[in-house]
């Protein structure tokens, strides 16, 4: 019995021998090996959205550059919290990437109960993109300014209406954001999609709407509608003729844009996430990616870990604050 066992022994710790150098070939540790094999990124929107766009030619350029391919897993859902979900369980080894968004700030304010804690759960790695939203009218309408506009909405009280997409959409709290800074007495009426929010403004259902311009840019040039103002801090690059809300309407400080960002689960290793910070720095510095986004109209934008971090916090704090204001029920 003795040398049976000493024999299982003796073959266990052979197979273990064996089995060490294939443990670390799969998960690997050090930024040098980094990657072996195809990398995930959950993205929290359905294809051919404007995020979609921008994390599949961000994704290819960095999968190139990793010298694996970088596979987008597309996991849609109210406020990103299936994506969020699916990455903050995923093994921390840098082969599951998040693309985080307006949506991923908004959700900590918006529901009751999330399965995942945006701020201790992932690992910022940089910011990827900004994209501007507009507060826009029929082509025919007979504002000229978003200055008309709101002298009207305060001469008639509660009967001008703004159309944005889904409660909880950055359209809809940047809209609640623009009731309650101007402090003027509208509607806010929240449509499924940019389509039926278009459909609405061009028919006189609502009287104005606010939106991303990368969906609207098209209807935008063809004049069905008409953009009185954007809602960043600066004017837009696809529509430097149209001024801020801050000029427009003398909301100072008013700034609301869409973003995307790259982040991991929060365990993922410190060189590991330093080697793809660096990676995703340089490359949205590529004549070649800032063509593909501006296309999309949206603008290249990177950052260091720590200010994704610090817009991260920002955010969610605004947000939950521009919920609670406006009456908005969490979810």
């Amino acid at each position: 019995m003795g040398p049976g066992l000493n024999d299982m022994r003796r073959r266990i710790f052979l197979a273990s021998a064996t089995a060490t150098p294939v443990f670390l070939s799969v998960w690997p540790t050090r930024a040098d090996d980094y990657p072996v094999r195809s990398v995930r990124l959950v993205v929290p929107f359905g294809p051919g959205g404007v995020a979609d766009l921008t994390a599949r030619a961000v994704g290819r350029i960095l999968g190139q550059r990793l010298g694996q391919s970088l596979v987008v897993d597309n996991r849609p859902g109210a406020g990103g919290v299936a994506a969020g979900e699916t990455v903050a369980k995923a093994a921390p080894d840098g082969y599951t990437l998040l693309l985080l968004s307006n949506a991923t700030a908004v959700s900590r304010g918006l529901f009751k109960h999330l399965p995942f804690d945006a701020r201790k759960d992932f690992a910022p790695i940089s910011l990827l993109s900004r994209y501007d939203l507009a507060f826009i009218v029929p082509g025919l309408s007979s504002f000229e300014s978003l200055q008309a506009w709101l002298l009207a909405a305060r001469q008639r009280p509660g009967e001008l209406n703004v159309g944005t997409v889904n409660v909880g959409s950055t359209q809809h709290l940047a809209a609640e954001l623009f009731r309650l800074s101007a402090h003027v007495d509208l509607q806010v009426v929240p449509f499924n999609g940019t389509p039926a929010v278009l459909t609405a403004l061009r028919s006189g259902q609502i009287d104005a709407a606010v939106e991303s311009l990368p969906p609207i840019m098209a209807h935008i040039r063809a004049q069905s509608i008409r953009p009185l103002a954007v809602l960043g801090e600066t004017r837009s690059p696809p529509l430097p003729q149209v001024p801020t809300v801050a000029q427009g309407a003398g909301i100072e400080g008013f700034n609301v844009s869409s973003w995307t960002a790259l982040a991991a689960p929060v365990k993922t290793p410190r060189d590991i996430l330093a080697r793809l910070a660096r990676e995703v720095r340089e490359l949205m510095e590529l004549a070649e990616v800032k063509k593909e986004l501006a296309d999309l109209n949206v603008q290249a934008r990177a950052s260091t870990p720590e200010q994704l971090a610090t817009l991260l916090d920002s955010e969610i704090t605004r947000w939950g604050e521009v919920i609670a204001r406006a009456g908005i029920p969490r979810q």
